[in-house]
């Protein structure tokens, strides 16, 4: 079977208190746009997934339209949906040029502090509440959206920043297959400039995340007010999360 862009299980870290995040029950990846039957099968009889969550943009669901299956549960949280530019989006990464890691740093400021974005990870870890139902969520390439929903699972876990990191930046080799084949299919259309800021934009740089927690501690003091000032999420969400996903 042909492997799905950067499909991978959050399970398996370990956190401080040495208890392990368990596996099999979350997954990250890119879109979904283009399954053959064995990836199907493979989500839904191997892995056993049972809901998606899809956290791109309305323009980008309609261009590209996930494949779902009888048995799963679809759902969509537009985690950008009030932001004015979506520089996650591939139609962004094609069009503009310079200063990409610039506007990258901006989009994960707005995806701490962005109402929309702070309701959706609020949805998102809610929906993680559901207990022994497989979940595997995205977004366009696996990395923005998804790459904030993933760290903040993981940090709420007590999961070390070493690892959430780690796990954020493996999103450059699950893709550099899928990078590569996006600009040769495109590379007609943009100038050499244009073509050096997809390259640039197609892959995530630790300064990203690592200044989406800084916004999260300038503005809200420390991680735990962010989760529940910031998020709307209780005490009582988080522990069940936390007995749902941890093991001794």
């Amino acid at each position: 079977m042909e492997p799905i862009t950067n499909l991978r299980s959050l399970g398996g870290h370990r956190n401080r208190q040495h208890q392990v995040v368990r596996d099999g029950l979350l997954y990250r990846s890119g879109q979904l746009d283009h399954l053959t039957t064995a990836q199907i099968n493979y989500l839904a009889s191997t892995l056993k997934i049972t809901r998606i969550v899809d956290m791109r943009s309305r323009d980008e669901r309609q261009r590209f339209p996930d494949v779902t299956w009888a048995q799963v549960d679809y759902q969509v949280l537009d985690v950008l949906a009030q932001v004015t530019q979506n520089d996650a989006s591939l139609q962004t990464m094609i069009t503009s040029t310079g200063a990409v890691h610039d506007r990258m740093v901006q989009l994960y400021e707005q995806l701490a502090l962005d109402a929309t974005a702070r309701g959706s990870y609020r949805q998102f870890i809610q929906a993680l509440l559901v207990p022994n139902e497989p979940l595997l969520f995205h977004c366009f390439a696996g990395k923005d959206q998804t790459g904030v929903g993933a760290a903040l699972f993981l940090k709420i876990l007590d999961v070390s920043e070493t690892q959430i990191m780690a796990d954020y930046l493996l999103t450059n080799e699950a893709r550099a297959a899928a990078n590569q084949q996006i600009i040769q299919q495109y590379a007609a259309q943009m100038s050499p400039d244009q073509q050096r800021a997809v390259n640039e934009a197609l892959v995530v740089d630790e300064d990203y995340l690592t200044h989406y927690f800084e916004v999260v501690q300038e503005h809200y003091g420390t991680f735990d007010a962010y989760l529940h000032t910031g998020l709307g999420l209780t005490a009582a969400e988080l522990q069940r999360l936390r007995q749902l996903y941890l093991t001794d």
